[in-house]
């Protein structure tokens, strides 16, 4: 797998004579690369010259070296020994451990954490399973489970691959909500094999985190455990992007002072993230809800996650799309299809979110410049505002599935957090996500 189109962060150890205008003049060498500039630490200050360490967000590794070739010809500029990879070394070790709660100083501390004090606890457990909730950490803890046959943009790299995503999933479930998670990576690609495994090592966690795992078998993997655990199972690169979607476009008609009873939704592409966009949708009260795709598998992927008492409009042929275009005041697109909207069918005032990457259906500005109110690409979903609250929340209540409801209290909790001028919150805000799972945990109740 050749990854050189995947961005660089590296940090450059750069000695500057302290001529005022030669680190800007170096930064600039960096941009006409097609580099952005990081964070800037400085190291030293001297009387005759400065060192600093300087971030450089570089397209490719062959764009770093030419940034560093650039940099040794300047007068006035030195890259000093010691050049980081700061994603490397971020990893070094992986990003998460197992730490233990509990201290043991004295016999009598092991007396009370093992034998023959544990003894009493398995016994209460015996008698009532759910006692493992409060004197085990299975009450906080969830298992995140992928096979690795759909990571990132990457595809089907494997389960030893897909560990560091996962990690980082879990890393902020510590960070976020001081939730335990646990990355799971199945070398399998039998959707039978991970539904048994998951069944068989589902007495130790609270909530089962479905992630990265290749469509079509990951439906049949959510829907059977679903069925058969009595325990929350969510699936992120479904639920947890829909509740992200659907926050933004909460969030945009507040920004242009419209109320979603008064707005049609239009879903294009009924792929595993735009049915359950569009489902989720379908239960936030808009006037009406509207979805195509070319394809029946995905209307009928759709009929599976829509509200009941919802009545929608479906199609997949060519004129109930420029029907959906023309007539829903709120446009996401999720087809993989670059340049799908062409800017002459936006109609003014209307909500659209393309979120093919890296190239949408429209880019934001054209659909803006079209007439557009709001206008924003994928890079609005960052998952992470919604999965940690939302499974905190659901461990919280001791629900024993991620009901609608628990999914649109999330979607407004996020909405209501978003600061003046942005669709969305600050993914790192601890507040946000206690929002969340706050308002989750009283859904579910």
């Amino acid at each position: 797998m050749d990854d050189l189109s995947i961005e660089r962060d590296v940090v450059f150890r750069m000695k500057t004579t302290k001529v005022p205008g030669t680190l800007a003049r170096a930064l600039a060498v960096a941009g006409e690369y097609g580099a952005h500039i990081g964070e800037i630490e400085t190291v030293f200050v001297g009387a005759d010259y400065n060192v600093r360490d300087v971030s450089i967000i570089a397209p490719s590794q062959e764009v770093v070296e030419q940034i560093a070739a650039a940099f040794e010809k300047m007068e006035g500029v030195e890259l000093l020994p010691g050049r980081v990879d700061r994603v490397f070394q971020q990893h070094e070790g992986g990003k998460i451990k197992v730490s233990s709660n509990a201290t043991v100083r004295t016999l009598q501390d092991m007396r009370d954490v093992y034998t023959p004090g544990v003894a009493r606890v398995v016994q209460a457990i015996v008698e009532d399973d759910a006692v493992a909730n409060r004197l085990t950490w299975r009450g906080n803890t969830v298992a995140i489970v992928t096979n690795g046959t759909r990571v990132l943009g990457l595809g089907d790299v494997g389960p030893a691959a897909a560990l560091p995503v996962m990690e980082g999933k879990a890393l902020f479930y510590a960070e976020m909500v001081g939730v335990n998670a646990v990355p799971i990576v199945l070398d399998t690609k039998d959707p039978d094999e991970v539904i048994e495994t998951v069944l068989r090592i589902a007495p130790g966690f609270g909530a089962i985190h479905l992630e990265d795992i290749a469509t079509p078998g990951v439906y049949r993997i959510e829907r059977e455990l679903e069925q058969r655990l009595d325990i929350p199972v969510f699936h992120d690169d479904q639920h947890g992007t829909a509740v992200v979607v659907a926050a933004a476009v909460v969030s945009a008609a507040k920004k242009i002072d419209r109320d979603i009873s008064d707005l049609r939704f239009g879903q294009v592409g009924l792929g595993a993230a735009g049915s359950a966009i569009a489902g989720l949708a379908s239960g936030l009260g808009f006037e009406e809800i509207w979805a195509y795709d070319p394809s029946e598998s995905g209307i009928e992927r759709f009929r599976e996650v829509v509200e009941p008492s919802v009545d929608v409009k479906t199609g997949t042929d060519q004129e109930h799309f420029d029907a959906l275009v023309a007539q829903c005041d709120v446009v996401v697109l999720a087809t993989g299809q670059p340049g799908l909207l062409s800017p002459d069918r936006v109609r003014s005032g209307q909500i659209i979110f393309a979120l093919t990457n890296p190239v949408p259906e429209i880019e934001y500005a054209d659909a803006l410049s079209a007439g557009a109110a709001v206008a924003a690409d994928g890079s609005i979903v960052n998952n992470v505002l919604a999965y940690p609250g939302l499974i905190k929340g659901a461990l919280d209540a001791r629900a024993s599935s991620v009901t609608s409801k628990m999914k649109q209290a999330a979607v407004f909790a996020i909405a209501d957090r978003a600061s003046e001028g942005f669709l969305l919150p600050e993914p790192l805000s601890k507040k946000l996500h206690d929002s969340v799972s706050e308002a989750v945990a009283l859904a579910a109740r």
